[in-house]
């Protein structure tokens, strides 16, 4: 691990590999202890390495001021540390939102269990710290019915890379899994007689199995039958979408394809692929699905996760409420109407939403 020392003596020059360290005993030696305990422990990858920058900068904040070992750390060193995260002011000279700030307080609070663990203190001097509340954040945008429709045709299928860039929209479209599970899925995930596609090791290392539709598995079909075979030159891993040199595609390269393909669809709103896992729970929703079936669609492990799109699928609920509402038209309000279209629209969305107010109404002091 590199890029965690940052002391004043080291400020400007090489990063220090924390491997490299003479003192075992030092706050830095065991925060690569820590960070080796949670790759063993099977945390994914991506989050240890989150972990590594957030505790990369709060080594360099305690080396600044001259804490170098754990029992050096005290419950309001902590909290100076949380006023310091609360004040940091991103390139855009906006100040970090409530879900970046959680994300590099927990990482210190986690570290404070595993030193408690490892007898190496007391007590956690994280114990006591109130994280930030991340709140509800709606997705940046999500598609109609035509604008992804304008987005599909983008790609020019006459071409291998054209025809396979189709069917990668398709999936994300259909399925709504995320850009990693996509990176990984191999053609013995498939099964397209049956409809339906295996998701191995998504988020929190969990399987599930999700329906694709009879459009996106005929693209993807086509893909199989005339691209794949002319990409998979090298060693085939069974992969089942292959960049133009025969290996998988990174997961920055999804996006950045993707990317381009919205932007040129003229539409604008911006997004690459998790645009489509907005869209696809979203025009579920809006369809009439039960949100348990979504959230087991996405791989949410909480309902709570799910329910965002409860408030993302407003022209259900705009229905509803103008059907119901007596102040909601111009016109006079008519009973046997109102009752009659409120039947005909899905209503546990609204008692969703209502459940979500009073818990949340619950929880604050009285």
């Amino acid at each position: 691990m590199t890029r965690i020392i940052r002391s004043r003596r080291n400020r400007g020059r090489h990063p220090v590999p924390l491997a490299l360290l003479p003192d075992p005993a030092s706050l830095a030696a065991h925060i690569a202890r820590h960070l080796a305990w949670l790759s063993a422990r099977g945390f994914s990858p991506h989050t240890v390495r989150q972990r590594s920058l957030c505790l990369a900068a709060f080594l360099a904040w305690c080396n600044d001021r001259a804490i170098y070992k754990p029992h050096e750390l005290s419950p309001l060193i902590i909290d100076l540390y949380q006023r310091h995260v609360s004040k940091i002011v991103k390139k855009d000279a906006l100040p970090l939102a409530p879900s970046s700030q959680h994300k590099k307080l927990i990482a210190v609070v986690v570290l404070g269990r595993w030193l408690v663990r490892e007898r190496l203190v007391a007590t956690n001097p994280a114990a006591d710290l109130e994280l930030p509340r991340k709140g509800i954040r709606l997705p940046a945008a999500v598609l109609t019915v035509e604008e992804a429709e304008k987005i599909l045709a983008v790609p020019d299928v006459r071409t291998p890379l054209g025809l396979r860039d189709r069917a990668i929209l398709e999936v994300f479209y259909s399925t709504g899994i995320r850009r990693s599970e996509l990176a990984r899925l191999t053609v013995a995930d498939l099964d397209l007689g049956a409809g339906v596609l295996a998701v191995r090791q998504g988020k929190g290392k969990k399987d599930r199995f999700v329906p694709i539709g009879e459009r996106a598995a005929a693209w993807v079909a086509a893909y199989l039958r005339d691209v794949r075979p002319l990409l998979a030159m090298h060693q085939d891993e069974g992969v089942l979408f292959l960049s133009s040199d025969g290996l998988p595609i990174p997961p920055e390269t999804l996006s950045t394809t993707l990317n381009r393909i919205v932007r040129a669809a003229g539409i604008g709103k911006p997004g690459a692929c998790h645009i489509f896992r907005h869209t696809m729970a979203t025009l579920m929703l809006e369809g009439g699905a039960d949100i348990r079936y979504i959230q087991q669609m996405l791989g949410h492990a909480n309902l709570d996760t799910t329910q965002i799109y409860t408030h993302v699928a407003i022209h259900t609920l705009k229905a509803v409420h103008a059907a119901t509402h007596p102040g909601a038209s111009l016109r006079p309000h008519q009973t046997a109407d109102a009752d009659t279209a409120a039947t005909s629209h899905p209503r546990p969305h609204l008692a969703i939403l209502l459940d979500e107010d009073e818990a949340e109404s619950e929880a604050l002091p009285n």
